[in-house]
């Protein structure tokens, strides 16, 4: 009788003669094989994605490697999406035999990949279609598992060996156009070298791609540049998005990717140099940051996705860990956290990017200060909101002005309103302007009213109102729109007197950084600054300060309006230039306009700003007897005009 250990080797001799007969039918037939596997493919393309896919030869070389030539894609109807000359890799046997497809060398030479839009017929979009979009989504739900496994993929894709000749990459948006030709990419011993022409309708650049790509350790340092003088352009999207980008270099760094215990760890550095922005609704010029670095750790997990807080960024100077998360584990919660550690504050204002905050150039700054930012937002629950901000500062104080000097709030100045771009006429700022009112010389209903209206607590904040800002982003995100803003009255007293009118991120910006300066160093008095206020906003066309609007109005001094005079210059302040639509036919206030005096008038007595014997004259009809009437009488025969100042706000007290 046969021992076991006989049978085990008769049994393995059994199982070697099979592979080697199966690898020998293999080598017979593999041409044929693969043939049909790109004729099963094709036929799979056609009936899915509506597209043609065609290669003229496809033949095996050696023990692993394969050679495809004349490989076309192109859908029915619309212009190829690429096509590649001569093709040639070769595939790891152990891992293809395990169920995944790992390149281990790969040349292609002369091939082209492009996508173009020409109206609304793209020749990318059959891939792209809505069934495919869904079952991504749904296999989204594990994000560690779902991230990881598309990673490990696309590595595997990337050869340890690549070498491409004459590949370039072409986009049509409708005739923005960019071209992106790799004339030679050398990928060998773990190093990437490659030469890349750029062109597009506005300009024409060589770069060059060089440093350490590591597909199976996951590692790469990768570093760009031009190689010819001046920075790298960014293509496309100056003509497709007026964003007009440049930079002198990039670096990327990919240390580790690993998954253990749920979670994917994803770590590593990139940083810029010479990162230079235009666009208009960033700033009216460029913006530059000289120096940026992001040292980057990813976490996902089953349910979450985030940027954890031992990440850092930093540009110039400035250095704060961010941390942001997007977690679905019971409701859809979104987070964000700033933390900046102590630094200097002259270190800080000296960072602040060039072109950002022009008004703060030339300020100087003694002291210290740390800032912490603690923002969730529950899609389920909005009104759940966390908006919690905090600066401590230590011995802070600003010893030189920049640009914006505050201090000219406590004398006389000339003030200019820019309007779309437009130098408005000069007002005086003092008592050598006629039309400038002492604020004890502004009725007192007035005052309320606007203090009301636009800023409650004026006198008791320090030119910011959380709560107002709280609830401003929270109906901002409900109505997936600006619809609300959070203006206090310091505000638009910086925004006035000493920023443009232009709705940009700088300005915004700089808005909130001046009057934290104002409020917080004591510059000026709260009420000297209600004063400027009441003498430097528009309160209708080429109509600046109380002085001159109680003249246009009503041909009264600030001190005699009355009630129903003060509720309707109140209600203005938000669009001044529209007044004329609060009238109807007669004259008279519409009814929009009378519910929304009623409103405040309420508002004031249960606040105690108004008695009832306030509102004895209030039934009698407001009467516009300055020169606005004659705008009126316009408005008045245009009876298709729509009342833009009810749709354009809505009161919130």
């Amino acid at each position: 009788m046969r021992t076991r250990k006989q049978k085990t080797i008769i049994a393995l001799k059994i199982i070697a003669v099979f592979i080697v007969l199966l690898i020998s039918v293999f080598f017979l037939f593999r041409d044929a094989i693969l043939k049909e596997a790109i004729a099963k493919t094709a036929k799979r393309i056609e009936r899915d994605y509506n597209s043609i896919l065609t290669v003229k030869e496809a033949s095996f070389v050696g023990f692993s490697g394969f050679q495809l030539k004349e490989i076309i894609l192109a859908p029915k109807n619309a212009d190829t999406l690429f096509k590649i000359q001569n093709l040639k890799s070769s595939i790891n046997v152990y891992k293809l035999l395990t169920g995944d497809i790992q390149l281990g060398t790969l040349e292609i030479k002369n091939g082209l990949i492009q996508l173009i839009k020409k109206g609304d017929i793209k020749n990318f979009d059959a891939f792209l279609n809505k069934d495919n979009k869904e079952s991504l989504i749904n296999e989204r739900r594990d994000y560690a598992k779902f991230a990881y496994r598309i990673i490990s993929k696309a590595l595997n894709l990337v050869p340890t060996d690549m070498r491409l000749e004459n590949l370039t990459f072409k986009l049509d948006d409708n005739g923005k156009k960019a071209t992106i030709a790799i004339q030679k990419l050398v990928l060998k011993n773990k190093e990437l070298e490659t030469d890349i022409n750029i062109q597009t309708n506005t300009f024409t650049q060589r770069w060059k791609i060089k440093g350490l790509a590591d597909p199976r350790n996951e590692k790469a340092d990768l570093r760009f540049f031009n190689i010819d003088t001046g920075a790298i352009k960014v293509p496309y999207f100056d003509e497709r998005y007026n964003l007009s980008s440049s930079f002198d270099s990039i670096r990327l760094n990919i240390q580790n990717i690993d998954r253990s215990g749920g979670e994917l760890h994803i770590d590593g550095f990139t940083s810029i140099t010479n990162l230079r922005i235009n666009h208009s609704k960033i700033a009216n010029k460029d913006v530059l940051i000289k120096n940026a670095r992001f040292d980057y750790r990813f976490l996902l997990g089953s349910d979450f996705i985030s940027i954890d807080s031992s990440s850092t960024v930093q540009f110039n100077k400035i250095k704060f860990h961010p941390y942001v998360s997007y977690d679905t584990e019971s409701d859809t919660v979104y987070k964000l956290k700033v933390a900046i550690p102590k630094m200097k504050a002259q270190d800080f204002i000296s960072s602040l990017p060039d072109g950002l905050f022009t008004n703060f150039q030339g300020m100087e700054a003694e002291g210290s200060f740390e800032y912490k930012l603690d923002f969730k937002f529950n899609k389920n629950n909005a009104n759940d909101l966390v908006f919690n901000s905090n600066l401590k500062k230590e011995k802070l104080k600003i010893t030189k002005y920049g640009e914006a000097n505050l201090n000219k709030l406590n004398g006389e100045f000339m003030y200019r309103a820019i309007i779309k771009n437009v130098l408005q006429r000069p007002v005086f700022i003092g008592a050598s302007n006629p039309n400038f009112t002492p604020l004890d010389q502004i009725s007192p209903y007035l005052r309320k009213c606007v203090l009301t209206t636009e800023d409650p607590s004026f006198f008791s904040h320090n030119g910011f109102i959380s709560e107002a800002f709280k609830q401003s982003i929270i109906k901002n995100i409900k109505t997936k729109k600006f619809s609300r803003g959070a203006s206090t009255i310091s505000m638009q007293l910086v925004k006035n007197a000493f920023l443009t009118r232009e709705k940009t991120l700088s300005r915004k910006l700089e808005e909130i950084l001046l009057v934290y300066i104002l409020e917080n160093n004591r510059i000026t008095s709260k009420e000297r600054m209600l004063e400027v206020y009441f003498n430097i906003i528009e309160w209708g066309p080429n109509v600046y300060g109380i002085g001159e609007a109680s003249q246009f109005y009503f041909q009264k001094r600030p001190l005699d309006l009355t009630l129903n005079e003060c509720l309707y210059l109140a209600r203005i302040i938000p669009s001044p230039r529209k007044f004329m639509h609060q009238f109807n036919d007669q004259g008279s206030l519409k009814d929009f306009a009378t519910k929304q005096e009623s409103f405040l008038i309420n508002i004031m007595i249960r606040r105690g700003l108004l008695a009832i014997d306030d509102t004895i004259y209030k039934s009698q009809k407001l009467t516009i007897s300055g020169p606005a009437k004659s705008l009126i009488r316009v408005r008045v025969q245009d009876t298709t005009a729509v009342d833009s100042l009810k749709v354009d706000k809505e009161y919130e007290f």
